[in-house]
């Protein structure tokens, strides 16, 4: 199925106040000019230039209704740094090559663009690292787990099954032809703010596959059209959705927001750049998409040489960006950005200085 990507990009016009303009630090190199190329993302972009490319509307100079209007930069064009103000700004050159446009310093008015994922228009964050967790779960609820319909049987005594292959499922209401993504409980998720160690705040699951529905009935008729995995009975099933890959502007939360890692995605010890992560804080914590967090290594008890020492722990040391995505009312997945150091479970994630 042909998906869109609904993009917000830049506008060279207009004045933006914020809160951190008495702060907005270029690289030590920043470069007078740059070329965009190919795979370039604009926080990728800004990152040449500032020391927190999360920030790149304040360069750019949007205001608030700039940053709603999507706008397109491609692979070609020029970004100029204009240092002769009170604040550095980014201007663009547009390549005379690319698509008729003219070259020269623009002012881009408001337009909408929805482009393919074929498209050369650079996105905020490489939509490759995060397009498979756009409509497929990583982590569920375990009351909407539990209630998820089920695969409970095949055309025969076989117990699984793979690409091709005839399954029966119960507790399904969808349409002919509808697809639905099968997965299968993985461990709980344990809040890591509870001093007990017990509160589950979700169920990782493992995707298996995709499966559409031929019969819908009591007991609906599907076949497997995809797998990763062999597909057990009693397998779970989630109806799969055409979620666009929404390009939201990267922005500090609307409040404080004091979190921790929960998991990574593949169960992975030590996260790196572009990795999924989930974290114990969402919408209620006024989490959005395009929320931009910044992760701490967790303190660690520094070894005693005597008892009489106090409790001393290692300072908690910045490792990376995390740029959220996703967000559920208790939980968000969010892509690790610009990592300097490994991020493990219970680090700590904190609304940006």
């Amino acid at each position: 199925m042909r998906k869109k990507i609904i993009s917000l990009l830049l506008v060279i016009s207009g004045c933006v106040g914020s809160v951190y303009a008495d702060t907005l630090a270029l690289q030590e190199n920043a470069p007078d000019r740059y070329v965009v190329v190919k795979g370039d993302t604009l926080w990728d972009i800004s990152g040449k230039f500032l020391q927190k490319p999360w920030r790149w509307p304040e360069i750019w100079q949007l205001n608030k209704e700039e940053i709603k209007n999507p706008h397109w930069i491609y692979p070609g064009d020029v970004i100029v740094l204009d240092r002769s103000g009170a604040q550095p700004r980014l201007r663009l050159l547009r390549d005379s090559k690319n698509n008729g446009r003219t070259s020269g310093v623009l002012k881009l008015g408001p337009r909408t663009r929805i482009e393919s994922l074929a498209g050369d228009a650079a996105p905020s964050i490489p939509f490759r690292a995060i397009k498979p967790f756009l409509n497929r779960p990583l982590v569920i609820d375990p009351v909407e787990m539990q209630a998820a319909p089920r695969i409970a049987a095949g055309p025969d005594d076989r117990v699984y099954f793979t690409a091709g292959d005839k399954v029966y499922a119960v507790g399904l209401a969808g349409e002919i032809g509808s697809t639905w993504h099968i997965f299968r409980p993985g461990r709980p998720l344990i809040d890591p703010d509870d001093p007990e160690g017990k509160r589950i705040i979700g169920n990782e699951v493992d995707y298996l596959g995709d499966a559409t529905l031929d019969v819908p009935g009591d007991v609906s008729t599907m076949h497997i059209i995809g797998n990763r995995e062999e597909v057990a009975v009693g397998s779970r099933l989630l109806r799969a959705e055409d979620q666009p890959f929404m390009n939201f502007t990267p922005h500090a939360p609307s409040q404080t927001v004091l979190g921790k890692v929960v998991s990574a995605y593949g169960g992975v010890a030590e996260a790196g750049q572009y990795t999924t992560i989930v974290i114990n804080r969402g919408s209620v914590d006024g989490l959005d998409i395009g929320s931009v967090m910044e992760a701490y290594k967790a303190p660690r008890l520094i070894k005693k040489e005597t008892v009489d020492e106090p409790d001393r722990y290692t300072p908690g040391e910045k490792s990376g960006n995390v740029f959220i995505y996703r967000v559920f009312p208790e939980i968000s997945y969010g892509l690790v950005m610009n990592s300097t150091l490994p991020i493990n479970v219970a680090d700590e994630v904190r609304s940006p200085e």
